[in-house]
């Protein structure tokens, strides 16, 4: 007997999972907003390296930070006025960069935009789970998150030509202006569940139970539970290493290290960023695929090879005698692109190896381990940097770039390690592997 199709999505559930995924490609561009303008920023504040990469730090951390607090806010009050909030904390913190006159204010700008960033994609997670039978949802998470990519693209190369063509508050005011049209089309449109139901549910089509959504959080089970299992320390630090130099790359030093290092101009720059957002989108449904035909081998057959592939392509570029030719950048972005759908096995771990009842804390202890990687790296290639006395754009060099992304290897070197160590004992601990016997003596 076979298993009946779900039935199809209403009209109005794909007109809400619509503008919502539209505001998740908002809430990318402004989190990425700065990737092709890191040189700009740097001369309007006067800033080094390590000041530069503060923006960015800190705004990673404001997001991290809000995941919690978003979770209980979503099981409390539902995803609309969340995600409008969202909306509007980010034009808030655009309209404060537009019009900055110091670094610390344009510094607190982008805490704000973190803070509404932290908003969106659980909100709109929780819409699909509300509005979509439960054998959609991996597919449209899934299409949420591609399409959101397309947000990095727009700050790529539509902002950056708009910051060129006119000046830095017009640009990162008309950011502002459009979260709050946003901001507006949300709380009009988007509804927390359907008209029929007086609760955020989602109904299992296949067997018609209904189950109450609630949010993200699991607040029955704390943290040192989740973590006590070895399979969620491996998707924590599977999370950590895959993604990190990819994040570093497209979010602060990939343009200034295109332009400035290797002498690209700044369409050939924005170009080689976009194949990076291209490949990572075109790379995930693979990954995602193989991962599911290979459970048992994902770490060592597409986690480790993913972060020595990183890190042999990054190498590469560093000792090459010359500036790197076109080819070999292209390879390098593709390469990094492969970080951000290998750090997706991470929640496949987390998924696997936990009971339902604390999947949402070990999900979100995975998730901090992307960011915590993110933070360092960033704040790293800016310190060796300013170290070496190329903080500024006027003193940018390629060799003080080349030495700056060496900061990466460790992390790298670190990650892998524990990824092998967990690895061994979540095996263990299914029992997929012995543990060693100690000699006789």
């Amino acid at each position: 007997m076979t298993t009946p199709a779900p039935p199809a999505p209403s009209w109005r559930a794909w007109v809400i999972w619509g503008v919502g995924a539209a505001a998740y490609i908002l809430a990318i561009t402004n989190r990425t907003s700065l990737a092709a303008v890191g040189v700009d920023t740097a001369d309007r504040f006067d800033a080094d390296a390590s000041t530069l990469s503060m923006f960015a730090v800190l705004q990673l951390g404001v997001y991290g930070f809000m995941q919690i607090p978003v979770g209980v806010l979503l099981d409390r009050y539902g995803a609309r006025p969340i995600i409008t909030i969202g909306m509007v904390l980010m034009a808030a913190g655009q309209l404060v960069m537009a019009f900055s006159p110091t670094v610390g204010i344009a510094i607190a700008a982008r805490m704000l935009i973190g803070a509404g960033d932290a908003a969106v994609f659980p909100s709109v997670l929780r819409l699909i789970a509300t509005w979509f039978p439960a054998q959609r949802a991996p597919v449209m998470v899934q299409l949420t998150g591609i399409f959101g990519q397309f947000g990095q693209i727009i700050a790529i190369i539509p902002l950056a030509a708009l910051l060129n063509a006119t000046t830095w508050s017009i640009t990162f005011g008309s950011i502002a202006g459009l979260g709050v049209l946003f901001a507006v089309l949300v709380f009009a449109v988007i509804r927390n569940h359907p008209p029929d139901r007086a609760a955020d549910v989602s109904v299992n089509t296949d067997t018609g139970a209904i189950t109450v959504v609630t949010s993200a959080i699991d607040n029955r089970v704390g943290i040192r539970a989740a973590w006590s299992h070895p399979g969620t320390r491996l998707a924590f630090w599977s999370h950590f290493t895959t993604p990190f130099a990819g994040t570093a790359f497209i979010m602060l030093w990939g343009i200034p290290f295109l332009t400035a290092g290797e002498g690209r101009t700044r369409a050939e720059a924005a170009g080689i960023t976009t194949v990076l957002v291209l490949a990572g989108i075109l790379i995930g449904p693979f990954m995602g695929a193989l991962s599911s035909r290979l459970p048992h081998l994902r770490s060592r057959a597409l986690v480790l090879p993913t972060i020595a592939v990183q890190m042999v392509a990054w190498l590469v570029v560093i000792v090459w005698p010359q500036p790197a030719p076109l080819w070999l950048l292209l390879l390098l972005v593709i390469a990094l692109a492969t970080g951000g759908p290998a750090s997706m096995i991470a929640f496949d771990h987390a998924r696997t190896h936990n009971p339902r009842h604390r999947l949402s804390t070990a999900t979100g202890i995975t998730n901090s381990g992307g960011f915590l990687a993110g933070l360092l790296a960033i704040f790293l290639i800016g310190l060796a940097l300013d170290l070496q006395g190329a903080g500024t754009p006027a003193t940018f060099t390629l060799e003080a770039f080349r030495l700056a992304f060496l900061t990466q290897v460790p992390l790298w070197l670190v990650g892998a390690f524990f990824i092998a160590y967990e690895r061994k004992r979540t095996r263990i601990h299914i029992g997929l592997d012995q543990p060693k016997r100690p000699r006789r003596g």
